[in-house]
């Protein structure tokens, strides 16, 4: 399975937080999978952090290249395609960091890992 982490799902995961359901983590710590992180994320989480909307991801904003890369996940670059997919999709979420992300998970066929069940109405493959 090819997955790719919502912000919220890397910061759990990385924190070992219980809020991660036990089957995406699972998912996510399989030997042979493939785990992707989209750029998006990088710039959600040193956005939120610098505005303290995000403390707890201190460390991970500090180096979020090597974080990503130290837990062997893929980085997943937005391309223009990823865009123009994300304003144009007719949606009431208007969050523009989530819309990249379902818009590179439906381009790139990937399952998107997050507990965001609003996403289920925009025909991603969710994982939770």
């Amino acid at each position: 399975m090819r997955l790719l982490l919502d912000t919220h799902a890397l910061i759990w995961f990385l924190a070992g937080d219980p809020k991660l359901s036990s089957r995406a983590r699972a998912e996510i710590e399989v030997v042979d999978g493939v785990v992707l992180v989209s750029a998006v994320s990088a710039m959600e989480v040193l956005t939120k952090h610098r505005l303290g909307k995000l403390p707890e991801a201190e460390e991970l904003a500090q180096d979020f290249e090597a974080a990503v890369a130290q837990h062997g996940f893929d980085d997943l670059p937005i391309s223009i395609r990823h865009a123009q997919l994300a304003g144009s999709l007719r949606l009431t979420h208007k969050d523009p960091f989530d819309r990249l992300l379902i818009a590179q998970s439906l381009i790139e066929g990937l399952t998107l890992v997050s507990s965001e069940t609003v996403f289920d109405q925009t025909g991603v493959n969710r994982l939770w």
